[in-house]
């Protein structure tokens, strides 16, 4: 089949680089059109390296071929995604002024199939709504976007709906306006066909689907007096991704929330903690239910023997106060012993933020804390004043309990904690016998 896919000019536009490979993987002939702003966003030289066919989005390019007119009179299949406010609101009041609205204005008989993306506020504007009720009316397909965390902290209906769900939609529509032999087309239900799942799209599963995962983020605080507290330099950032990479893999998470300077992913249950002993209490309690435990905190290994009611004060006519210290609980070790114990069926993944010394490297001792928690997995980094607290950036190296070869990772902390619930997946396939 010969389709034409469309890209507006939105962030999720790097996802349609995924949907071109099902559409080529399936054997179909794409050619895109991306918008001008789409090329701020994707570059014309990966469109054209996955479709195998030259990209322009100008009228002027390949005149010869007449290509404003071509394409669309050609396509047996037009997808346009993400399909932005402007993009929505240029092709229902029937503008032309590149090559993508050209060839949406000489479809003719063609299907055509609109995949929204953009902000709640946008997307529910009347203006837009009126534009998608338009475009519907003419026979176009609008899908509705799906829900869920947009650009910044904003979250929402508005999001691109994923890859696989446009490309059933873009099947069951393709295969709905195309009669049998002596009948008429059938008018398309693609909402009926979505709703009954991706039959028409290649089987794809997530890796965590139909599992619980619990991460912990952030640092614990120990209070001191009313307003002074022990803490670390811990953001919470990395356990965010973590939560947000294991909701992407189709599991249910459950964020165990210390203090954090970033958002919680929407769709993520969030427990808020401060203390260590609140932690563990939190923890032992959500592991009860968790096919895998992320414990990615930075959790305070002392707390002070004694927290005054009162602000501590400075005063001349008093020595200097002494803080005596105790140790907080090993709740990585209580969370396996508890596991062993009931002989649960459950992957622990334990981090390790380690600093070097005269006595060893990095690896030296988080090796050795690997030996004394037991867990699973151990996922170490060197930490610092300008190391991995508060950056956008991490480096660590995933260590096993069965003591197999060190992995790798760096990048950006969605890129690790991609790494890390990969191989948390890796982990449970090979946990589960052969059928």
């Amino acid at each position: 089949m010969r389709i034409v896919l469309g890209v507006g000019g939105g962030i999720a536009a790097y996802k349609v680089a995924s949907l071109l490979r099902l559409f080529t993987e399936a054997g179909h002939d794409v050619t895109v059109i991306p918008t001008e702003a789409a090329t701020r966003f994707v570059g014309v030289a990966t469109w054209e390296a996955l479709s195998g066919h030259p990209v322009s989005n100008s009228v002027f390019d390949a005149v010869h071929t007449v290509n404003h007119v071509r394409l669309g009179h050609e396509a047996e299949l037009i997808v346009v995604a993400p399909a932005t406010a402007d993009l929505l609101a240029r092709a229902a009041t029937g503008q032309a002024d590149d090559l993508l609205t050209n060839t949406l204005l000489m479809a003719g008989d063609c299907p055509v199939l609109m995949a929204p993306a953009m902000h709640t506020e946008m997307w529910q504007h009347p203006a837009t709504q009126a534009n998608v009720e338009t475009l519907r009316s003419r026979g176009v397909t609008v899908l509705e976007p799906a829900s869920g965390r947009l650009t910044g902290a904003d979250s929402g209906p508005g999001r691109l709906p994923e890859p696989e769900a446009i490309f059933t939609a873009a099947m069951a529509l393709a295969a709905a306006t195309v009669p049998s032999a002596g009948a008429p087309a059938a008018e398309p239900d693609v909402d009926a066909v979505l709703a009954a799942g991706p039959s028409a799209a290649p089987s794809v599963v997530p890796p965590l689907a139909g599992l619980t995962v619990t991460v912990s983020a952030g640092g614990t605080r120990e209070p001191l007096d009313p307003v002074r507290f022990l803490g670390n330099r811990s953001s919470g950032k990395q356990g965010v991704a973590l939560a947000a990479a294991a909701l992407e893999a189709g599991a249910r998470v459950r964020l165990l929330a210390a203090h954090m300077e970033v958002p919680v992913p929407a769709g993520v249950e969030v427990v808020q903690v401060e203390t260590a002993l609140e932690l563990r209490k939190a923890a032992l309690h959500a592991a009860a239910d968790s096919n895998v435990v992320i414990m990615a905190a930075a959790v305070a290994d002392f707390r002070p023997a004694d927290v005054s009611g009162t602000k501590i004060k400075k005063r001349d006519d008093v020595a200097d106060p002494v803080i005596n210290l105790v140790r907080n609980p090993d709740i990585l070790r209580e969370l396996v012993e508890v596991r062993d114990a009931a002989s649960r069926d459950q992957l622990i993944v334990g981090f390790a933020a380690e600093t070097g010394d005269a006595g060893g490297d990095v690896l030296e001792y988080a090796r050795a804390k690997l030996r004394r928690k037991a867990c699973d997995l151990l996922v170490v980094n060197q930490v610092g004043r300008d190391l991995v607290f508060g950056e956008d950036t991490n480096s660590v190296v995933i260590l096993s309990r069965d003591g197999s070869e060190p992995q790798e990772a760096s990048g950006s902390k969605s890129d690790v904690a991609a790494a890390v619930i990969d191989r948390i997946s890796a982990e449970l396939s090979r946990a589960v016998p052969p059928a």
